[in-house]
């Protein structure tokens, strides 16, 4: 077995990211803890609905109950970006150029590094928000599909459209493929075609037990792991056309056991799979070997990160139990 150093927080714990080798955990009550030397706790919240990590500038952002948008530095130290009193902010994405997009009710904002901030409308309650990978362009998550938006434009969005409640959404690392979690237990994706007006084409992956509420990406976009089985369902992303008309692997699988988040390692297709009873599996893609990394907690895993090096797994819980795991060992 790996060595466990473990962590108790009160109450849930809804993320946990790595700035630099310092693993962050996030609490709903509104704290962020840090494992430096020590427990070390930044308030950050009055009520925490979200939070992740930026991609482009070693920092954290979090959306609360309190209306406020923030940014967590490494050294816990925390920025107000936008206020929006008596809204809950529960959708935050982290894009290039130092622009942060958010959510409340039907609209989304985009706050740019100049601080000016754009607007933009849908006509149904926004349930996710991503960046695409390549230029300042975001997907908005709403009922009955997917609206994408040029943030430096006035265009007007492309609408990708399908029946249904979306409530999550992510590029795949090419910019080629959306993918959104549904209300119902499936998950619905686009091909976004590169021709100018033509038709993204959809791709259904259903046959889920549960709702997905975690998808990680590999490194190289190949693959797509999901939780909402009683293992991890990974679908093939390899050829122009997605999971098309191929079966997804199954990895890790349980009796009766939901797999209740997913996280690829940083460079290997290896795949780390927390369960509902908290223990943890890392599993080769290759060949299916599987490593136990951790037993049965207290608490469902809610949230799992790998340190850059790729040696430290850190995980959280809906009890409050989390820690970090050392697979280099």
């Amino acid at each position: 077995m790996p060595t466990v150093a473990p962590l108790d927080i009160d109450g849930h714990v809804l993320a946990v990211e790595f700035l630099g080798d310092t693993p962050f955990f996030a609490s709903a009550a509104g704290a962020v803890h840090r494992l430096e030397g020590g427990d070390k706790v930044t308030e950050a919240h009055q009520g925490m609905l979200t939070c992740l990590r930026d991609p482009y500038s070693e920092s954290l952002i979090s959306g609360g109950e309190d209306g406020k948008v923030v940014r967590i530095a490494s050294d816990g130290s925390t920025t107000t970006l936008a206020e929006a009193p008596r809204k809950w902010i529960g959708q935050v994405a982290a894009g290039p150029q130092g622009a942060v997009a958010y959510s409340y009710g039907k609209s989304t904002f985009v706050r740019l590094s100049d601080g000016t901030t754009k607007e933009f409308p849908e006509e149904r309650t926004v349930e996710g928000i991503a960046f695409a990978p390549k230029g300042l362009r975001i997907a908005v998550a709403r009922y009955n599909g997917v609206s994408l938006h040029w943030v430096g434009m006035s265009a007007q969005p492309v609408n990708l459209e399908w029946k249904g409640a979306h409530t999550g959404v992510t590029f795949s690392p090419d910019g080629q493929f959306i993918v959104t979690t549904m209300q119902e237990n499936a998950l619905h994706g686009w091909k976004l075609d590169a021709k100018p007006g033509a038709e993204a084409r959809h791709m259904r992956m259903t046959g889920y037990p549960a709702k997905v509420k975690s998808l990680s990406w590999s490194n190289k976009g190949k693959w797509l792991a999901s939780s909402g089985a009683p293992a991890a369902i990974v679908w093939p992303f390899q050829g122009k056309d997605g999971p098309m008309g191929k079966a997804p692997l199954e990895l890790g699988s349980r009796a009766n056991i939901m797999a209740t988040s997913v996280k690829f390692h940083p460079a290997e297709d290896i795949l780390a799979i927390g369960f509902i009873d908290g223990m943890i599996l890392a599993v080769r893609l290759g060949d299916a070997k599987e490593a136990l990394l951790r037993r049965p907690g207290k608490g469902a895993i809610t949230s799992m990160s790998w340190s850059k090096s790729g040696k430290l797994l850190a995980f959280a819980s809906e009890a409050g139990d989390c820690g970090v795991v050392d697979v280099s060992a």
